[in-house]
């Protein structure tokens, strides 16, 4: 009885989670096209969320690139493969490496900042002062900070990548001796823009999974 008790009652969180996503989702399309809009905000936040999370990612990316190369090398020396080095990590960071691992660094860097900041501002009664003044909270704290992420991270994705190939090309000039200009002519002949697109979109349904695992 106990257990089954259990995981009823987890069932029930689990249920109410996906009501309570279900409906902020819902609050969020609705208040998107309603007037006003804060834009001044929004540039406020997506300056924010893109320019403060740079450094974050480009360090991220540049180890990205360095040590999956570093740890790709030996193994196509051993089949004398190394010209195919450029395209498979391209190829590689492009359309999955790069998407997961930056939309999952700014998940965290963003997602904890957004909650510590709005957390404060409970705590201080800022929110309250904002609906006695008669400005919409949700509008003006959630909305703007949802459209800013969502209009950074692919931004942010296309900028991991290119450091995340610089890191490699780092890697491939030292080790193999290959110029820069060869190993980026390489790298372009491999990827189409029908890698870089879709990865990039699916890159902010990434960051959703990873809030809604932190969410349940």
């Amino acid at each position: 009885m106990g257990r089954e008790k259990t995981f009823v009652d987890n069932l029930k969180v689990f249920f109410a989670e996906v009501g309570d996503i279900s409906y902020f989702t819902a609050r969020f399309f609705r208040e998107l096209f309603k007037p006003p809009f804060e834009f001044k905000e929004l540039l406020h936040q997506c300056f924010n969320m893109g320019n403060r999370s740079l450094l974050l990612v480009g360090v991220t990316g540049f180890i990205l690139g360095l040590v999956f190369t570093l740890q790709s090398r030996p193994t196509l020396m051993e089949f004398g493969a190394e010209s195919w080095m450029p395209s498979m990590v391209s190829i590689a960071i492009v359309r999955e490496i790069g998407p997961v691992i930056i939309a999952l660094i700014c998940a965290g860097r963003i997602g904890s900042g957004i909650g510590a900041e709005l957390g404060s501002m409970r705590v201080t009664e800022q929110i309250d002062a904002m609906e006695v003044s008669g400005t919409n909270p949700f509008k003006f704290l959630v909305v703007t900070r949802i459209v800013a992420t969502t209009l950074m991270l692919p931004l942010l994705i296309i900028i991991g990548d290119a450091i995340a190939l610089l890191g490699s090309a780092l890697v491939e000039n030292l080790k193999g001796e290959v110029s820069y200009l060869l190993y980026f002519n390489e790298v372009f002949n491999a990827i189409t823009y029908g890698d870089i697109i879709p990865a990039t979109i699916k890159s902010f349904f990434f960051r959703i999974c990873n809030r809604l695992d932190r969410l349940l």
